[in-house]
């Protein structure tokens, strides 16, 4: 089959891979009708790049039809369509059972210090075969994947993977307390979708920040109040001159390792991902570095006995942190992988009412043959053609 595979820094291909098939009693093979490139995607495109092995199929965000299920998965069956969580969890371990789905002990990567595994996201989780593919073999098909009904195009359900139950968690990990103001610090996908989300459950005002003015326009047809990063010289302070001068009751922040302000860390990133796999690995284990600007333009926006709500992805392990702000201040902080399965059910029901009350059919800017993805890649990663989200089909 078809699949798009990880080749070298900044460079993947469409190439021939092996069929997948069943190997456990609990897995199912699902046949793609659409799968995205996600903001994270572009973590392996570069900084991820020593954990990667020429040849490994990436994805995490895809939907399907079952085509084959394993002796012990009796809530699927063949011909139904699904769309399947990034994260693979088995439903029943102690951390499951909490609805910890991120740290699932089954899926677990013990030897690597690492939580669940994921589709399509480096050795470091496992190295599963991901969904930006003709096919894809499902673990844990027995709870993981959703049973979506016919009726909506693909794209009222895809985001179900990944960014809209991200956005949520975010929202509600934000804690914005009735009446308050929260602020959004990125508008990729998932910030897009923290705005709308949001707004949907109540929030009063939210106010969104990033540098591009489609995506900054895209947040205030949503309802929220834009600041363009790029024309104010202190963000941070515009926010608090918004909020009575204390900043903002909460601020989610979903930009992640690769925030623009900081070129030296930029450089640091890139000469690391280009050394020999084992001492880049060590280098990012032991003294790896993220650009932190977004986390601390959010650390400096929200005010004193406020919570920052963090969704961006991170991986550096020697991180400088203003830590003396955070005491101070009394911060609430709260991050990590989506726990999904904690809000499929919820979100399900929101995106199959009649009107797409998220406008999830429509946050996809390009739609895209997966044979067009390497260049998709790069243009995503470019933000070229007012690029937002892209969305393949095999």
């Amino acid at each position: 089959m078809r699949a798009l595979t990880w080749q070298g820094i900044e460079h993947v291909e469409i190439t021939e891979v092996p069929d997948p098939v069943i190997q456990e009693p609990t897995d199912a093979v699902v046949r793609v009708t659409s799968t995205a490139i996600c903001g994270s995607d572009l973590h392996l495109y570069k900084v991820l790049a020593p954990y990667l092995t020429p040849g490994d199929v990436l994805g995490h965000e895809f939907m399907g039809i079952v085509e084959e299920v394993g002796s012990a998965v009796s809530s699927l069956g063949v011909g139904d369509r699904v769309v399947v969580p990034f994260n693979i969890s088995c439903g029943h371990c102690w951390m499951c059972e909490r609805g910890l789905f991120a740290q699932c002990e089954t899926t677990q990567n013990i030897k690597q210090g690492k939580g669940a595994s994921l589709f399509g996201y480096t050795s470091l989780y496992g190295a599963v075969p991901g969904g930006q593919a003709e096919r894809v073999r499902v673990p844990h098909a027995d709870f993981g994947p959703v049973r979506v009904p016919e009726g909506h195009a693909d794209e009222r359900y895809l985001y179900l993977s990944d960014i809209l139950p991200t956005a949520w968690q975010g929202v509600e990990y934000a804690a914005v307390p009735e009446g308050g103001t929260l602020v959004v610090v990125g508008l990729g996908p998932v910030g897009q979708l923290a705005v709308r989300s949001a707004k949907h459950r109540g929030v009063e005002r939210v106010i969104a920040l990033d540098l591009v003015a489609e995506r900054l326009a895209l947040a205030e047809r949503s309802g929220a109040e834009v600041i363009d990063v790029s024309s104010v010289k202190d963000p941070a302070a515009a926010v608090k001159e918004m909020t009575d001068g204390r900043g903002a009751d909460s601020v989610l922040e979903a930009v992640g390792m690769e925030a623009h302000g900081n070129p030296v860390a930029e450089q640091v990133i890139g000469l690391a991902g280009r050394l020999p796999k084992p001492l880049a690995r060590k280098a990012i284990e032991t003294a790896g570095l993220d650009r932190l600007a977004a986390l601390h333009l959010s650390i400096d926006a929200v005010r004193r006995g406020g919570t920052v709500s963090v969704s961006g992805v991170y991986g550096g392990m020697a991180d400088p942190m203003p830590m003396m702000d955070i005491f101070d201040k009394g911060l609430t902080m709260r991050l990590g992988q989506c726990h999904v399965r904690r809000w499929t059910d919820e979100l399900l029901a929101i995106a199959d009412q009649p009107d797409d009350v998220l406008g999830l059919e429509s946050l996809a800017t390009h739609r895209l043959s997966l044979d067009e993805a390497p260049d998709a890649y790069a243009m995503f990663q470019q933000k070229r053609d007012g690029c937002l989200k892209v969305v393949l089909t095999p």
